[in-house]
C-alpha cells in the first residue's frame, strides 16, 4: 500500500462533491473511489467527508487536508512534468482569480479558448472582486490591477487599462461639465467600488473623494447610471470605450487623467514556475494585446 493511495480520489470527490462525478474524472467505478477514500480515513483515523444520500461535504480536518492535497498532487504533477519536454501539452489543475467585470469580458473568453487546447488541463477560474490570497487560498495565478504590494509573488505585465471620468450629454447639459478637479465636488458622483477617483494635476498623481446619492459596487451598473445622465463616473476605459464612440458620453477632464494602470499576471514565485502557468501567462498575454487592438 502506497501513502500516496486515497489522496486524488479524496480531492477529486472534494472538488466535484460528488463521487460518481469524482469516479468518472478520475476513470474509476465510483465503489473503488468509495473504498479508496474509506481506506484513507482509516489509516488517519479522522473522517475526511460527511456523507449523504443527497450530497458530500467536507469536515473541518477535510478542508485543511484538501489544502495539502492540492498542493501535494500539483507539486507531484509538475515534478513529473519538469523532466518532460517542455512541449508537452499543459496538465493537472490550475487554479485561477480575477476581478468579475473583466474576468467575464477577458480573461474568461481567453481561458475557454486555451482548455479547448489543451484538453489535459482541468480549470477553476474564481471571478471575485476580493483580493485572494493566492499562497493561502491555493491559487496558481491570478490578474490584478494597478500597483503590485505582495512580495511573495511574481508578476509580468499583460496589458493596460484606462481610467476615463465621463458624462452624458443629458446631464452636462443639465449641470454643466467641470472645467478643473476642484469643480468635481460640486457635481453628482456616481460611486462604483472605489471610493476614490484617480487623477493628475501637475505632474503627481492625486485622489479625490466623489460625493453623490448612488452607489453599486457593479461597473456594469455605474455605466447605465451614467447613460441615463445620474452623474459623473469614473470608469475603465473597456466598459465606456462603445458609449464614448457613439456619443452617449462624453469625457472630461482628459488632461488630468491618471496614468494608465498595469494589467498583470501574479503568481507564487517557485524555484520553477509550472509549465501550465507559464503556458497560460504566454496565452493571456497574447490574446489581450490581440482584445486591445480590436475595436470596443
Amino acid at each position: 500500500m502506497s501513502r500516496w493511495d486515497g489522496i486524488d480520489e479524496f480531492t477529486a470527490v472534494a472538488e466535484q462533491a460528488s463521487f460518481s462525478a469524482a469516479a468518472r474524472r478520475l476513470g474509476l467505478s465510483t465503489s473503488a473511489v468509495s473504498r479508496e477514500i474509506a481506506r484513507l480515513e482509516d489509516r488517519l483515523q479522522t473522517r475526511l467527508l460527511h456523507r449523504t444520500t443527497r450530497r458530500v461535504e467536507l469536515t473541518d480536518a477535510g478542508r485543511d487536508f484538501l489544502a495539502r492535497c492540492r498542493r501535494l498532487i500539483d507539486e507531484r504533477d509538475e515534478a513529473l512534468a519538469a523532466v518532460q519536454p517542455d512541449d508537452q501539452a499543459p496538465r493537472g489543475l490550475l487554479r485561477m482569480t480575477c476581478s468579475v467585470s473583466y474576468g467575464e469580458r477577458f480573461i474568461a473568453p481567453a481561458v475557454n479558448a486555451f482548455a479547448r487546447q489543451n484538453p489535459e488541463l482541468r480549470i477553476e477560474l474564481d471571478l471575485d472582486n476580493r483580493l485572494r490570497d493566492l499562497v493561502g487560498d491555493g491559487y496558481d495565478l491570478a490578474v490584478r490591477f494597478g500597483h503590485l504590494t505582495d512580495s511573495r509573488l511574481m508578476a509580468r505585465r499583460l496589458a493596460s487599462r484606462r481610467l476615463i471620468l465621463c458624462a452624458s450629454p443629458d446631464y452636462l447639459a443639465r449641470r454643466g461639465a467641470p472645467r478643473d478637479l476642484s469643480e468635481i465636488a460640486s457635481h453628482d458622483g456616481l460611486i462604483g467600488s472605489s471610493e476614490q477617483w484617480r487623477f493628475t494635476e501637475a505632474g503627481r498623481e492625486v485622489s479625490l473623494r466623489p460625493t453623490g446619492r448612488w452607489r453599486c459596487n457593479s461597473g456594469a451598473a455605474v455605466l447605465d447610471a451614467a447613460l441615463q445622465g445620474l452623474g459623473l463616473c469614473q470608469l475603465p476605459d473597456f466598459y465606456v470605450a462603445e458609449a464614448l464612440t457613439s456619443g452617449a458620453l462624453a469625457s472630461l477632464l482628459d488632461e488630468a487623467r491618471p496614468p494608465d494602470e498595469g494589467v498583470w499576471a501574479v503568481h507564487p514565485h517557485p524555484r520553477h514556475v509550472p509549465p501550465k502557468v507559464r503556458a497560460m501567462i504566454d496565452w493571456l498575454h497574447d490574446s489581450l494585446a490581440s482584445a486591445q487592438r480590436s475595436p470596443a
